[in-house]
């Protein structure tokens, strides 16, 4: 049987076919090691992922291998994956590649990149071909072999039977499977279906000779696994927890010391937070007014309702406006001194309080452009915001993963998601550097900033954003631990505060944190 090849039908528009010309991000991503094609340089943790690919396609068995990547987001994941496909393929060891993503930005990034690296990767358009008005090419036939193909985790479990037969050739070559942003293929081993795209997924690459999962941020908040990914059990205060092992982990502290991204410096605002009945002209009755610090607040409810409370702008403990002010003037200092390109990214809770947020903003005579899911024209603003159309991005949902805009210098994080998940792809919107300025700076590089209300659980994860912590899957019933991280506990750093009072700053500097003991919290 011939090797397989990915003509499934009508591809969707916009597919790329050709390389293109070399990014600006391309001396970023340099390191040394010899040039693949498209002329880009491996960065040192890629040629370490092509080593371990090629080691474990000697060893694999007839059920394919699996490989688990944790690497910081601005890592190069994408093109560290590219790079390791076409290698093998020029060594004979690999044929074709199938991409799995979950987010259309994502799905562009995947694109470009392999235009790049003049690797043709298609795209199915599973609703022509469900309707009959594809190309009536059958499965594997008609393609220069070699190339890859794109499908979204939703046109996989929605299309998985379809999918099941045009892919039905994969047993006759050497497919590499790519599950991008792998952390979402929750899994689930007593019900293996009750997850779906993860079922659809294992369905589809199941005659792959190998998979590999790609992760920034490797955990899930409702304690389950993930495909292409080890579990290792192992004893965890007298109680058996299982582990995700990654076969590779890239630190982001190892990524800044070699340049590839900026350090994070923190700035909390702290503060009281009073909560009581209101009165008539809307001030907080004194006879039942209760005061809680916003930092030290450990009791779960407490916690969450002060941050909710921190978050408003109309709270008469201003942090949200103290936060938001301070994130504006660092930017502003940035613009003048250092960066002329920079923006800012603000991460709001809802659509009315981005329209607050942007309101401010705009008093004081920014730019902003706003973003969120329900928009038709979210992407193109998010474009004309990377091509340097405005000073913010205010968004909701829209800047996670797959969000690239490495003139983002600044985030003000208002809201009440407070997954570990969710915090470090915010925050890390900020870390990526372009070609251009990656000539100007030395390293490490310049570092950005997030401003964010000093709620304990944010404040643990900055301490360990760049780090990479093991993802621990509890036994069922998983116990509750007052302040435990989503996905495992972090061991305790100390912070440094500024001043002892309520009410101040306290400043984190990344990526070796400061030594000072944390009074207040001993307090």
């Amino acid at each position: 049987m011939a090797a397989p090849s990915f003509d499934l039908g009508r591809r969707a528009p916009g597919t790329a076919t050709a390389a293109s010309g070399a990014a600006s991000g391309a001396a970023s991503e340099a390191a040394s090691g010899p040039a693949t094609g498209g002329g880009l340089r491996p960065r040192q943790w890629q040629r370490q992922l092509i080593d371990l690919m090629r080691r474990r396609l000697v060893r694999a068995g007839p059920e394919g291998e699996d490989v688990l990547v944790h690497a910081g987001p601005g890592a190069g994941k994408t093109l560290g994956a590219l790079l390791g496909f076409q290698r093998l393929l020029a060594e004979g060891r690999l044929s074709h590649f199938l991409v799995f993503c979950h987010r259309q930005s994502i799905a562009s990034q995947w694109r470009s990149s392999a235009a790049r690296l003049g690797l043709e990767l298609g795209e199915l358009d599973l609703e022509a071909s469900a309707a009959g008005e594809g190309s009536g090419s059958s499965g594997w036939s008609g393609m220069v072999p070699g190339q890859g193909l794109l499908i979204s985790y939703q046109s996989a479990a929605r299309h998985r039977l379809q999918l099941e037969r045009e892919l039905a050739g994969l047993q006759a070559g050497k497919v590499l499977a790519i599950a991008d942003e792998v952390h979402h293929l929750g899994l689930d081993p007593d019900d293996p279906e009750a997850t779906a795209w993860s079922h659809a997924f294992g369905r589809l690459s199941r005659n792959c000779v190998m998979r590999l999962g790609l992760s920034g941020t490797p955990f899930r908040a409702d304690n389950l696994g993930f495909s292409a990914s080890r579990r290792i059990a192992r004893r965890q205060e007298g109680v058996i927890v299982e582990e995700i092992a990654p076969d590779l982990s890239v630190e982001p502290r190892q990524l800044i010391d070699q340049g590839d991204v900026r350090p994070l410096e923190f700035r909390f605002q702290d503060g009281w937070v009073d909560h009581g009945q209101a009165s008539a002209d809307g001030a907080l009755a004194a006879i039942e007014l209760e005061r809680s610090p916003l930092s030290a607040e450990h009791r779960e409810s407490w916690r969450a309702r002060n941050l909710r409370r921190a978050i408003r702008l109309g709270d008469p403990s201003s942090i949200a406006l103290r936060v938001l002010l301070q994130a504006r003037r660092k930017l502003e200092t940035l613009r003048n001194t250092d960066h002329p390109e920079a923006g800012g990214l603000v991460i709001a809770r809802d659509i009315a309080h981005a329209r607050g947020l942007s309101g401010l903003l705009e008093e004081q005579g920014d730019q902003v452009l706003l973003v969120h899911s329900q928009d038709p024209e979210a992407a193109q603003r998010l474009a004309d915001f990377r091509a340097g159309g405005a000073d913010w991005l205010v968004s909701i949902d829209m800047c996670a993963e797959g969000f690239d805009a490495p003139r983002v210098r600044v985030v003000a994080y208002l809201t009440t998601v407070v997954t570990r998940s969710r915090f470090v792809q915010a925050i890390t919107r900020a870390v990526r550097v372009d070609g251009q300025r990656a000539e100007q700076e030395t390293i490490p590089r310049h570092p950005s900033y997030v401003y964010a209300p000093a709620d304990p659980l944010l404040v643990s994860y900055a301490r360990t954003w760049s780090v990479a912590e093991p993802y621990l899957i509890q036994p069922k019933p998983m116990p509750e631990e007052p302040g435990a991280a989503a996905g495992g506990r972090a061991p305790g750093l100390p912070l440094e505060a500024l001043r002892d009072e309520a009410g101040e700053v306290i400043r984190l500097r990344g990526p070796q944190l400061p030594g000072f003991l944390h009074t207040r919290q001993r307090a």
